[in-house]
């Protein structure tokens, strides 16, 4: 009863052993396919780093560019209400110079029917003087009562041509003045037109400006939005990342351990595995698939790992088992070993060294694993793989 109680034991340890060193086995592997995968994270994040950076430059660049833009457009806003002031003052004025060459026009109109009309008057009585040859002058003279009376009516007449020639001299003067007055005003109204047209062109210019600078600010705000938005993605694109990365590395973490472990297990002489018929076929056309284009030495080493994995009592203990182990082998999950089994691709070196591995040959010790180097990764290196 002792005895079957002791022999349950060792048939309960022998299954925890084997349950445990299948998931090292599983561990070990997983360690190294972590480390990439954790490579592959820190470089993808770092690249996320520089696109963030990027963008938070480009971000500073667009704000410093709409901050210019916007204080460009109040300048110009201030400069088209500078302007608009002073074309509404130039209306102003214009308005009241056509109102003063109105009025000017019609006191003109007016002086020259004054001149005119005493024109007349001095025409008709010199008309009236020359026609009767001064005949009525003598004879109103001569029919005075008295010399005095005959000089006072002289005067009379003289005073009254003088009254004419200074009324006529006068409504001349006032009309020349006039007429001088409504070319100087003319003039000016002019010269008010012209900077008139100026200033509407600086204000169609100003606006010209301000529309161009608005249309700015538009695409700089858009672009800047793009720019935040796209930062957004980046920092939280990072922050997944970072979580990824914190997972692998804790997983990384733990297989490590479970690696150590793994490193502690028993192993079986060469001479206690028993080859199935068709494992050097097979093991050939692995080797072929993971390192045909290897030098002979990188190919045993292939088929070493194998051969140790076989012999240790973490992995599967035939050959078909460890190469078919879920995950372990690339060409058996991208179907290359299937085709290379279907075509028998493997070389006489292939075969070769299949043979010297099945027959406990090694370059690579105890060596369970081997992949293309990544950083951080030490081991034996033999052609384009590094095993340990």
């Amino acid at each position: 009863m002792k005895k079957a109680a002791e022999t349950g034991r060792r048939i309960t340890a022998s299954f925890l052993v084997a349950a445990l060193a299948a998931g090292l086995s599983f561990s070990a592997y997983a360690t190294s396919e972590t480390r990439e995968k954790i490579k592959q994270k820190e470089q993808e994040r770092e690249q996320t780093q520089g696109q963030l950076n990027e963008t938070k430059e480009n971000i500073s660049g667009l704000q410093g560019e709409l901050n210019t833009l916007q204080g460009k457009l109040n300048n110009l806003n201030n400069q088209l209400s500078d302007v608009s002031d002073r074309l509404a003052v130039l209306e102003e004025q214009i308005r009241e110079k056509e109102q003063e060459i109105t009025e000017t026009q019609a006191a003109l109109e007016e002086a020259r029917e004054n001149a005119d009309s005493q024109y007349e008057a001095m025409k008709s009585r010199i008309q009236y003087a020359y026609e009767r040859d001064d005949y009525a002058l003598l004879e109103g003279m001569l029919g005075m009562d008295s010399i005095s009376d005959m000089l006072n009516y002289y005067d009379y007449v003289a005073a009254i041509s003088e009254y004419d020639e200074q009324k006529l001299k006068e409504f001349r003067a006032i009309r020349d003045q006039i007429d001088e007055n409504e070319k100087k005003l003319q003039k000016e109204h002019a010269e008010l037109a012209d900077y008139k047209v100026q200033v509407e062109a600086e204000q169609a210019k100003v606006s010209g400006y301000i529309s161009s600078t608005s249309s700015d600010i538009a695409e700089n705000a858009g672009e800047l939005s793009n720019a935040q938005a796209e930062a957004e993605a980046y920092e939280k694109r990072l922050k997944e990342q970072d979580a990824d990365l914190a997972a692998l590395k804790k997983k990384l973490a733990e297989e490590q351990a479970m690696s150590r472990l793994a490193s502690q297990s028993a192993k079986r002489d060469i001479s206690e595995v028993s080859f199935a018929e068709d494992d050097r076929y097979l093991l050939a056309n692995l080797i072929y698939c993971e390192a045909g284009g290897e030098p002979y030495a990188g190919q045993l080493a292939v088929g070493a790992v194998v051969v140790n994995r076989v012999l240790s009592s973490v992995y599967p203990d035939t050959v078909t088992g460890v190469i078919y182990q879920n995950r372990q082998f690339s060409p058996v999950a991208s179907g290359r070993l299937a085709i290379a089994l279907a075509e028998n691709r493997a070389t006489p070196a292939c075969y070769q060294a299949a043979d010297e591995a099945m027959s406990g040959v090694t370059n690579v010790g105890n060596c369970v694993y081997f992949r293309t180097p990544i950083e951080g990764l030490t081991g034996i290196s033999i052609g384009g793989h590094i095993f340990y």
